[in-house]
């Protein structure tokens, strides 16, 4: 009877995970370039650099949230911002990958594209995959530099860095609709 009740206890715990764990997340990303770090050349990028990911629709955008620090980035010497975006996908236990491009995109390639895989398990599981490319006037790659990092640990809801070396991506992934937790009022804290 007693093996009964933790097996119910322990269910009881572990269902609520796996319901919400499948559905709409809000995916927020900011590219960077380390300026104290040299730039790494990497292989042009490749024809199929989407990985046959579907591109991101203008639809599933979203209004940016790390504006502030994005404000801050810029206002500092270390950094360069090269890319910021938000949007929503459906993340689920098996990977959700989305391609996404910056610039003016010519035969095929933008200046800044890569894809993105997520999948959502006890944490959520992040592979980027992103090139940064220096275009000629006839839409040929002249010179990439890659951007590829993979976290398994990142929590909901929780602002991580993935470090490439000159290449940075923070990257921000919650649920949609995510509660946010209440402020307290600083009249109670002093109580």
């Amino acid at each position: 009877m007693r093996a009964i009740r933790c097996l119910t206890l322990l269910l009881s715990l572990i269902a609520p995970v796996t319901a919400f764990a499948e559905g709409p997340y809000q995916v927020e990303i900011l590219l960077l370039r380390q300026n104290a770090v040299p730039a790494v050349t990497s292989p042009f990028a490749p024809e199929n650099w989407s990985a046959g990911a579907p591109r991101l629709a203008k639809d599933a955008e979203r209004p940016l949230a790390l504006v502030d620090e994005a404000t801050r980035l810029q206002a500092t010497a270390d950094y360069t911002l090269l890319l910021h975006k938000a949007w929503q996908q459906q993340v689920g236990s098996e990977p959700s990958r989305i391609a996404v491009g910056a610039g003016d995109e010519q035969f095929g390639h933008f200046p800044i594209e890569g894809n993105l895989s997520i999948a959502e398990g006890r944490f959520t599981r992040i592979e980027a995959n992103f090139w940064v490319n220096d275009l000629d006037g006839n839409g040929s790659v002249l010179r990439s530099e890659q951007f590829k990092q993979s976290n398994s640990n990142v929590k909901n809801g929780q602002l991580t860095f993935l470090d490439g070396g000159h290449l940075a991506l923070l990257i921000k992934v919650a649920p949609a609709g995510m509660r946010k937790l209440p402020t307290m009022d600083p009249e109670m804290m002093e109580q």
